[in-house]
């Protein structure tokens, strides 16, 4: 059913020395007991307030609008600054059609909630703030979760998509929507995303920081480096590759004795069975394949090794899962990095690293602070790829927002069968969570694409059938949006359907979306926040908070002690809706041998698979029928703490294309500004 709910409003006066709650459209402070003590004139204002919107307070009976500023005393005694001036409000207009994402976000930029401010709307206090610069903080999980402990009390809302096009159908951006949207409900909202990987900010996908109106800032930052914690990730990967080799070689030049001498136990690491491999966080089509150790005995083993992309890494992987930073080390201690000649797992314990390799993510373990454009707080933390890897951001950072906010907003990497599957049977699993209700974005472009039509292209001018109406298509193409519906109903959540709103949309064809969404059981909503920011997600946000009134019946797909090849066969029929499964010999066997293990027996399922299609096949598009998951391969992440089927042919370094989006980014020296990241 399309939802349509009574909209809050926030109180558009107040009179002096009354007392009053303080509403706030972005969802700050909402509640708080304040007093008005008087006004000042707009040039001894702070340019942000901590309270929120300026328009949310005014006086009384001035014929000429709102005062320049108030005088506002909170529960405390505090009294601050608030300014109201409107004319400030429109000095800079947002317009997504006639500017460039970093151009919005530079401007809105410089009106931006200072990051203590931030914090302290939010329920942070001073000592559980780590300042990281003007406007990013970390924050210190330990202390808030020691602080505030008990059960999470936020609805709790992920976010998905249908089968993406390669140019992506802005989930990232509907997440800061919706946020931004509960926001102008007045509601008391967090929103957690991944960070962005330099492979794909650098190459073709751009940066992952929302678009339009519906953005994460500050966005430069946000999109190069961050605080340096996927740096932290593929310096502490490369660390346990440096042990491996450095051990290799040890092992190779000297006999026993003169091995036990320096405190070393004969490995005896097979270098055909090395399963670790190097990081880099680009896309580096050149590395996935190497030699090393070339030279003389004091240049290395020789071997055959590779690089991967950080964000595929174990490593990463952990970060994402990890609950605290004594999880965090247990789990780093079991990564398996090679096997024996005779076949014994060498982890990173028995190479004495990972307590090291812990030491570079001690300041990683805690989630970077950021906001929306519209100044609500967004964690952001971990950025695992969800094809190859787990694909959500982090179990600590939605531990903390769920216990800080009414509502928390996450996301999980493309369609519904890769992202969520993973959200709802790996990421519940591990932090314990329960969603209370599940966006799927969808577009018309996308749904044309899986109706037949053209090819899409990154870096190509879209046909003339995806800017033309064509219900036909649309139509047709909708047997995909049915199927990630179905997925999500499978987990027994209510499935909020949002149509990610484009210019070329006509209104035939979204009837023909919203029709066989409801008649699918999904609520519908029409979302303009990349043209209209959180006015623009009302709709969508008032949705979102009927879904999640609704009774839930989440369970997961399968239970640990279900064996893993009926766990394999359970997610290719009931989620991607294949009709079986086939294995090559090592495959089986491997998933024999784990199951036979009691060590990794009860691990979770973490799918390696092409996210462009619902098969193993990425040019399959819409509901592929009758048709086998082919699994190739079957890895082990003792650390994480899943087991990895490996289904068609999926590379864990990507590579760079023709015309990557480094061609247009550049650095203005008279400012240091980054412009041109999309």
């Amino acid at each position: 059913m399309t939802h349509t709910a009574a909209r809050q409003s926030v109180p558009a006066s107040a009179a002096f020395g009354k007392k009053r709650k303080i509403g706030d459209q972005s969802g700050n402070f909402r509640g708080a007991r304040c007093e008005i003590k008087g006004s000042v004139p707009y040039r001894s204002c702070n340019r942000n307030s901590p309270f929120g919107t300026r328009e949310a307070v005014t006086r009384a009976g001035d014929s000429e609008g709102p005062a320049p500023g108030l005088i506002i005393e909170d529960h405390s005694g505090r009294q601050r600054i608030f300014p109201t001036n409107p004319e400030r409000e429109q000095a800079v207009k947002l317009d997504p059609t006639t500017m460039k994402d970093w151009q919005i976000a530079e401007a809105a930029e410089e009106r931006m909630v200072p990051i203590a401010s931030l914090a302290a709307q939010a329920g942070i206090r001073e000592d559980e703030l780590i300042p990281m610069g003007r406007n990013i903080a970390k924050v210190d999980h330990a202390r808030i979760l020691s602080r505030l402990g008990g059960a999470p009390t936020a609805k709790y809302v992920d976010v998905t998509a249908i089968t993406p096009t390669p140019l992506g159908e802005g989930k990232t951006t509907t997440t800061i929507g919706l946020v931004q949207g509960l926001g102008k409900l007045g509601k008391r909202v967090f929103g957690a995303i991944r960070q962005p990987s330099g492979g794909p900010t650098f190459n073709i996908k751009g940066s992952a920081a929302g678009g339009g109106l519906a953005q994460c800032i500050p966005l430069a930052p946000f999109s190069i480096r961050l605080t340096g914690d996927i740096d932290s990730v593929t310096n502490a990967n490369n660390l346990a590759m440096v042990a491996l080799t450095a051990r290799m070689q040890h092992e190779s030049n000297y006999d026993d004795e003169r091995l036990a001498k320096s405190g070393l136990k004969r490995l005896d690491i097979d270098p055909a069975r090395v399963q670790f491999r190097w990081a880099m966080d680009f896309c580096a089509q050149a590395l996935r394949n190497i030699t090393i150790g070339k030279g003389g005995k004091m240049d290395g083993c020789p071997m055959d090794s590779g690089f991967q992309i950080s964000v595929a890494s174990e490593v990463m992987a952990i970060l994402a899962v990890s609950s605290s930073l004594r999880d965090l080390r247990e789990r780093m201690s079991r990564i398996v990095v090679a096997y024996s000649r005779s076949g014994k797992e060498i982890t990173t314990a028995d190479l004495e690293v990972d307590g090291a390799m812990t030491a570079w993510l001690t300041e990683a373990i805690h989630p970077n602070l950021l906001q929306t454009i519209e100044g609500q707080p967004v964690l952001v933390h971990a950025g695992p790829f969800a094809n190859i890897a787990i694909g959500q951001s982090s179990v600590i950072a939605d531990m903390i927002a769920t216990r800080l906010a009414e509502y928390h907003v996450t996301e999980s990497g493309f369609g519904a069968d890769i992202g969520y599957e993973k959200f709802w049977n790996l990421k519940c699993r591990y932090s314990g969570l329960k969603p209370n209700a599940v966006v799927v974005v969808a577009t018309v472009r996308a749904l044309k694409m899986h109706g037949g039509g053209p090819p899409v292209k990154p870096g190509l001018p879209l046909d003339q059938a995806y800017t033309r109406p064509n219900t036909g298509l649309v139509e047709k193409g909708c047997e995909n949006l049915l199927a990630h519906i179905q997925i999500v109903k499978r987990s027994g959540v209510q499935p909020v359907v949002c149509i990610n709103s484009f210019h070329t949309d006509s209104k035939e064809e979204i009837s023909v979306i919203k029709r066989l969404a409801e008649q699918a059981g999904a609520f519908v909503a029409v979302s303009q926040h990349w043209l209209k920011g959180g006015e623009g997600a009302r709709e969508l946000a008032e949705a979102v908070v009927a879904a999640c009134e609704k009774p839930n019946n989440f369970r997961f797909l399968y239970d640990l002690d279900t064996p893993l090849q009926k766990r394999i066969e359970l997610i290719a029929r009931e989620v991607y809706g294949a009709k079986g499964v086939t294995y090559s010999d090592m495959a089986l066997r491997k998933i024999r041998e784990f199951d036979a293990d009691p060590t990794t027996r009860k691990m979770g399922t973490c799918m390696v698979k092409t996210h462009l299609s619902l098969s193993h096949d990425p040019d399959r598009k819409g509901r592929p029928t009758d048709w086998e998951l082919p699994v190739s391969d079957c890895l082990i992440y003792k650390g994480a703490g899943f087991v990895v089927p490996v289904a068609g042919a999926i590379k864990l370094m990507p590579g760079t294309a023709s015309n990557p989006a480094f061609r247009n980014i550049d650095v203005d020296v008279e400012t240091g500004r980054v412009k041109g990241l999309f």
